[in-house]
């Protein structure tokens, strides 16, 4: 496992999501309840996308975390292990998911408890 290619994964990963921010958060700002400028229909359509565009905020911003968080962990030389059972995780989950913070039967588990 090259870690410098997984670091540089993960930094194309931060920065995608810190150039979609501003349009995200464009959509999730107040809505407009003024029911003369726009008809009801229209409010609650754009109440809903309103709501789409927060809970994708929410998520961009767990993924920021979790990146950050496995940045940290490659420059303390811990990333790849299992938080769980301190087991290597395999190379092919992080490369699918650099993320990653258990091995698979360590999420297997967690999943089915």
């Amino acid at each position: 496992m090259d870690i410098n290619e997984i670091k540089q994964k993960l930094l194309e990963m931060r920065a995608q999501l810190q150039n979609t921010a501003s349009t995200r958060g464009q959509s999730a700002q107040v809505v407009e309840l003024d029911q003369s400028k726009v008809g009801r229909l229209s409010r609650i359509d754009a109440m809903q996308s309103q709501e789409i565009a927060k809970a994708s905020v929410a998520r961009s911003d767990r993924a920021l975390i979790q990146i950050a968080a496995a940045l940290e962990r490659i420059e303390n030389d811990e990333f790849g292990v299992c938080q769980h059972c301190d087991q290597a995780i395999a190379p092919q989950r992080l490369q699918v998911d650099p993320t990653a913070l258990l091995c698979i039967a360590c999420a297997s588990a967690a999943e089915n408890s």
